[in-house]
């Protein structure tokens, strides 16, 4: 078994070199994750294992078969993350047909015209946390936009989401998605009173499949809770983590901006090099079952190292090597397999969109400081602040 939690707050801030180490020794190991979590299950390294892990049928989502109910799963109810076929495919066809590319395409102009209006309000400053003043209030305003959330109090739900994905403790954890699902209560019930609206959570309340299947009102709950929360929480460390990259890789930043034609490609390489989720939410093993000749017994825990893959040399040359002419195609950043992120599309256009604005508008953009510290746990990659100034 490896501790993790003995490589001590050097692993938090890079994890990097000890998933390269682990590599060498094979893409599959029995861990122990760091505090606050501290729990024990098989971590998968390799990009192959990986991709192959993410759409592998054996590995269960659905924590019920392993006969306990998550806090999250308890107060919230069942969501896409976190059921299996036949289960899944319902719910995410239902939510599907009315979270459409054609959708998302439409909010161009309104994520334009919301990076606009934020950088107008930054830029005088001279100065600013960039998670503050960009990278978190764009993708909450669309994804509230998008679902319909009425001026939500972000301060507080950014505190009640943050302890929920990166959760200090079980009970605060419990806390935070009980007082979440009361709001998503509320929100609900006035939209089913209220006259058809053209946002997404009114539509998912009119979804019906052919056999006249809807969402129940706990399956609405949760599936606002999963996109509210995951639309905006990935998309916020993708910014930032973009922009902490080309700033500290000079010569990237300058190739960018000298031929923003390379920006989508760019932003790919930013998935692969530091992506937002580090690891895929628990799979378990619904059988016993090999990966890379590595035996994993019924029941047992998995983790799907999402960044660990896209720095395995197997798959990418000098993967520590940021380089925005590189074609990182198929890297795992949001997933493979029938739980590839939904959002994806919303997220690159959001980060497309804030990168291009953001680096035309500050020709001297610079680092004003360390990051703040870089977020507790495995599940999300990114910092608390990133200062910066112009």
């Amino acid at each position: 078994m490896i501790d993790l939690g003995e490589y001590g707050p050097r692993f938090r801030r890079d994890p990097h070199p000890v998933y390269a180490e682990l590599r060498e020794r094979g893409p599959v190991h029995w861990v122990r994750t760091p505090p606050p979590d501290a729990y024990e299950g098989w971590l998968i390294v390799g990009y192959e294992e990986a991709r192959a892990a993410l759409a592998d049928p054996r590995l269960s989502k659905d924590s019920t078969k392993k006969g306990f109910v998550t806090a999250e799963e308890g107060v919230m109810g069942r969501h896409v993350l976190i059921v299996d076929p036949p289960e899944h495919t319902r719910l995410r066809s239902l939510v599907a047909r009315s979270f459409t590319m054609r959708r998302v395409e439409a909010l161009r102009p309104r994520v334009q015209e919301v990076t606009d209006a934020l950088l107008d309000e930054m830029l005088p400053k001279g100065r600013a946390d960039l998670v503050e003043a960009l990278a978190y209030p764009l993708p909450i305003t669309v994804i509230c936009e998008l679902l319909g959330v009425p001026d939500i109090d972000r301060v507080t739900f950014r505190a009640l989401s943050n302890e929920i994905v990166t959760p200090t403790s079980a009970n605060a954890e419990f806390a935070a998605a009980r007082q979440l699902a009361e709001y998503l209560d509320e929100l609900i019930e006035d939209k089913r009173c209220t006259a058809p609206a053209d946002d997404l959570l009114s539509d998912l309340l009119r979804t019906r499949a052919e056999d006249g299947d809807r969402l129940s009102a706990a399956e609405l709950r949760a599936m606002a809770f999963i996109l509210l929360v995951a639309g905006h929480e990935t998309t916020v460390n993708l910014i930032t983590n973009g922009v902490y990259a080309l700033l500290t890789h000079p010569d990237q930043l300058a190739a960018l901006r000298a031929d923003m034609t390379l920006l989508d490609g760019a932003v790919e390489e930013m998935l692969r090099f530091e992506g937002p989720v580090e690891t895929a939410t628990y799979r378990y093993a619904a059988e016993p079952l090999e990966i890379a000749g590595t035996a994993i017994a019924e029941g047992d825990p998995v983790m799907i190292g999402l960044d660990a893959a896209g720095r395995d040399a197997a798959r990418y040359p000098d993967p520590h090597t940021f380089d925005v002419h590189r074609a990182p195609q198929g890297h795992l950043a949001f997933g493979h397999g029938i739980h590839y992120c939904l959002g994806a599309p919303l997220a690159r256009l959001e980060a497309r969109t804030a990168l291009r604005t953001l680096l035309d508008r500050c020709p001297d953009l610079a680092l004003d400081g360390p990051p703040g510290p870089w977020l507790p746990g495995m599940l999300m990659r990114g910092v608390r602040s990133l200062p910066v100034r112009w």
